[in-house]
């Protein structure tokens, strides 16, 4: 499926700092919203930022069609995204969107979302989008501690939130693969979507084919361009190298050489 993109001046609506590390943008459009779809992504242009050169990929959170607008879930990790949480309403960012591939709709109502750390961005859309064709998932997110745990009540209007913290200052203790759901002789779930650190999708991947049970996971992998020119994103899959801000960022596990 091919979808439009736009190179477009969109402007802060909202601002909201989630915790020390993460924050969220509200962006307005000038024009009505492209088609957007859950697992796509946009690149950000960090101006009058000397040390930034590339624009930065960020998995498109929410969209509110209605107010024109989505949301971009932000990890403060260098000197562009903490130039970006300086940001305030009224700044205008240009924006390149939407980028890549989307997760496919299930063919189950018994559907597990994953995340962890800023790989719970793409959940809230994908939540959004199941609830319009009537499945209500699972959604299992993992935090470092009970004082990153942030946006549970965005989660909860579209499934039922389970949590997990390293330290079990909230929810249970551990990664998200050490969730009690895991261990259980087989699953009630028939299909996982997933996001966050390599080894956390990996993890999650091998519980999946353990139990049969089908799986896609949205890489995070490093995007220069976002639109498969520069080749920096690459993954090995069946068919050899593929651009992930292209023929991804969403993969079936069973594509992966992993």
């Amino acid at each position: 499926m091919h979808f439009t993109k736009q190179v477009q001046d969109l402007r802060v609506i909202s601002y909201s700092r989630l915790n020390p590390r993460h924050f969220v943008l509200e962006l307005l459009a000038p024009d009505p919203l492209p088609v957007i779809l859950p697992g796509q992504f946009a690149q950000v242009l960090v101006e009058d930022s000397p040390s930034t050169f590339l624009r930065r990929p960020f998995s498109i959170h929410a969209v509110d069609v209605a107010k024109n607008t989505f949301r971009l879930l932000i990890q403060i990790k260098g000197e562009g995204t903490r130039h970006l949480s300086r940001l305030h309403v009224g700044d205008s960012l240009n924006v390149l969107y939407p980028l890549g591939n989307t997760f496919t709709l299930p063919t189950t109502k018994e559907v597990l979302l994953v995340g962890g750390g800023c790989g719970v961005a793409p959940l809230l859309i994908l939540a959004q989008f199941l609830n319009q064709n009537k499945v209500h998932p699972t959604i299992l997110v993992g935090f470092r501690t009970k004082e990153e745990v942030s946006e549970i009540e965005e989660y909860a209007k579209y499934g039922k939130v389970l949590i997990t913290t390293d330290d079990g200052s909230e929810g249970e203790k551990g990664l998200v693969v050490d969730h009690s759901i895991f261990n259980r002789e087989s699953l009630e779930f028939k299909k996982i979507y997933c996001c966050g650190p390599d080894a956390m999708m990996k993890a999650v991947a091998k519980i999946a084919r353990l139990h049969r049970v089908d799986c896609e996971v949205s890489l995070e992998n490093t995007m220069a361009c976002g639109f498969g020119v520069c080749l920096c994103c690459i993954t090995p899959t069946d068919k050899g190298n593929e651009r992930v801000c292209v023929e991804g960022p969403v993969f079936n596990i069973n594509r992966l050489k992993w």
